[in-house]
């Protein structure tokens, strides 16, 4: 069996730090996703807060963050039990703004877990979305 990975892609008209920007502060990753209490910052721990509920969602560390080119960090969801997986964000400036790719590797394995899979899959869309809302909306 090959390992269930998530791949992203999309495009946003912005430049690398503004999206950067979206990716690392808390008061962007509310607008989009779910909010830290400090930035994403390398060798930080990673603990995203529901904006509505205020609850603990995900967690993990942050490996990497070299603005504003590369993000990385270490994601782990209540359904996952013990599993802990890999999100790899990579920015790269293009003609009129900012590819945005999101790598989600480490998933669990198996058909039970692929619920969790489809989950994940429809959220980060759901969650992209929201970003290039916000972005093109609100610059």
């Amino acid at each position: 069996m090959t390992e269930t990975v998530l791949r992203k892609t999309i495009f946003l008209k912005a430049p690398r730090e503004q999206v950067w920007a979206y990716l690392t502060q808390p008061e962007h990753l509310a607008k989009w996703f779910h909010a830290p209490k400090e930035p994403l910052a390398e060798g930080a721990s990673l603990e995203l807060f529901g904006t509505k509920s205020g609850d603990l969602l995900i967690w993990g560390k942050v490996v990497t963050a070299r603005a504003p080119e590369h993000l990385e960090y270490t994601f782990t969801v209540g359904p996952m039990g013990d599993a802990v997986s890999t999100v790899k964000w990579t920015l790269r400036e293009v003609a009129g703004g900012t590819e945005l790719a999101l790598l989600h590797t480490g998933l669990p394995q198996g058909a039970a877990a692929f619920d969790l899979t489809l989950a994940l899959d429809k959220g980060w869309d759901d969650h992209l979305m929201q970003m290039r809302g916000h972005i093109h909306n609100n610059g």
